[in-house]
């Protein structure tokens, strides 16, 4: 994750060897590596998140009714971000 996150990061960067990140001449791009493992933990915590939204996909399709339960518990699994980073700290919702 930490590679996405120094791509999303410094979009000059086009490669990365041995955590070194380069730009398309070859030069040798600076980046902050504690804000590249931050957001490398954010993006592992949204592939989580979304595994677990496509799991209840098919229950939002227009011709199935969402209960009141699986309603809150898709909501709380898309506003996971706003309160949590990382995967290592999360309390996931229960799914109903």
């Amino acid at each position: 994750m930490k590679r996405e996150a120094i791509l999303k990061l410094n979009p000059s960067v086009v490669t990365i060897r041995s955590d070194t990140a380069y730009d398309a001449d070859g030069n040798v791009v600076e980046y902050d590596n504690d804000a590249a493992v931050a957001e490398g933990n954010l993006i592992a915590l949204r592939k989580e998140r979304n595994r677990l939204l496509a799991e209840t996909d098919y229950l939002a399709l227009s011709d199935q009714t969402l209960t009141d339960a699986m309603s809150t518990y898709r909501q709380k699994l898309r506003d996971i971000t706003k309160t949590y980073s990382s995967l290592d700290d999360v309390k996931w919702p229960e799914k109903p």
